[in-house]
């Protein structure tokens, strides 16, 4: 599933090429996936100019300038190709610099589109065609006033963002904000019984947390992911969240997490799980732990039903 770096890495590739484009046309291929009225589409968004892109956690969020904005959820096989139209040809190669894509990774990145994937297609101005490719059919695309983004319902219930302002995501700062500390202390102590990784994975109580990076962050943090919130202290957690800003950096920096054929505004396949510590090293040395001449390999066990990557040196249940 894209996650909070991922679908970051989608708004600001999306954001080079579409801001200022019209919406002149929207082909609707599965109905479940477009969760618009036919009033609303001929109202509010045919002809409608886009004029920026926001992300709150996972959630794409384009502003249209008739006050409305499109909230896309790629969910667990979601994706969104950019194509350009150049010499009559839609699917000119995915290098070209106006071609981009993200999101799963499945060949529908790089294929010929549209596929038996694909859901929705914005046909937009400067010959640009936008596809919404879902094979599972579990993402969506709604309607909803610009100005009433904050009391959307999905919206409401999200816990903060691990960044607070668009320059926290300066590689070299992994401070967390005192504010957004303060939220996510408050917010994961109400689950002071359950394992900390079902707790960050919980996106009431933190932003954007997937798989990937809870077990990344953990790793770092030196928690077992079976550790109750209860038996970590203040210092323990706000170090486990410093590491998630931090594996969330390295990430955004490197595109992106998925393993194949994503690529980013600039044709580039997303590379960070070439830097990956732990996840999907199942069997592989510890890096800390060969580093300190030990010899622990990395295990995969099951938390929060995921597979779950984790260094049984390293990270010990604590009572």
């Amino acid at each position: 599933m894209p996650e909070l770096p991922e679908v970051e890495v989608i708004k600001r590739g999306l954001a080079r090429r579409i801001v200022n484009c019209q919406i002149q046309a929207v082909g609707i291929l599965t109905a479940k996936s477009w969760q618009i009225s036919s009033s609303d589409l001929s109202s509010h968004i045919l002809g409608a100019k886009i004029i920026g892109l926001q992300r709150r956690a996972k959630l794409l969020i384009i502003n249209l300038n008739s006050g409305f904005s499109l909230l896309i959820h790629l969910k667990m096989t979601g994706q969104l190709v950019l194509r350009q139209k150049i010499n009559n040809d839609i699917l000119a190669n995915i290098s070209n610099s106006q071609n981009w894509a993200g999101g799963h990774p499945t060949n529908s990145l790089i294929g010929k589109l549209p596929d038996s994937s694909s859901r929705i297609i914005f046909t937009l101005s400067d010959n640009y065609k936008l596809f919404f490719n879902d094979q599972r059919m579990f993402g969506w695309i709604k309607l909803i006033k610009t100005n009433s983004l904050n009391t959307f319902e999905f919206i409401k219930k999200l816990g903060p963002e691990p960044f607070k302002t668009e320059s926290d995501y300066k590689a070299y700062n992994t401070t967390p904000d005192k504010i957004v500390f303060e939220e996510f202390i408050s917010r994961i102590k109400r689950h002071k019984n359950s394992n900390i990784k079902a707790s960050i994975l919980d996106q009431t109580v933190l932003a954007g947390v997937g798989n990937i990076y809870a077990d990344e962050s953990l790793w770092m943090s030196k928690i077992h992911p079976l550790q109750k919130v209860n038996n970590l202290s203040d210092k323990q957690l706000y170090n486990l969240l410093a590491n998630i800003i931090k594996v969330m950096k390295l990430s955004i920096k490197h595109g992106g997490s998925t393993a194949r054929n994503y690529v980013d505004s600039l044709g580039n396949r997303g590379s960070y799980l070439k830097f990956a510590k732990v996840f999907r090293r199942e069997g592989q040395l510890c890096p800390r732990c060969l580093f300190q001449n030990r010899s622990s390999r990395i295990i995969k066990i099951k938390v929060a039903g995921r597979g779950t990557h984790i260094c049984p040196y390293c990270q010990k249940i604590k009572t």
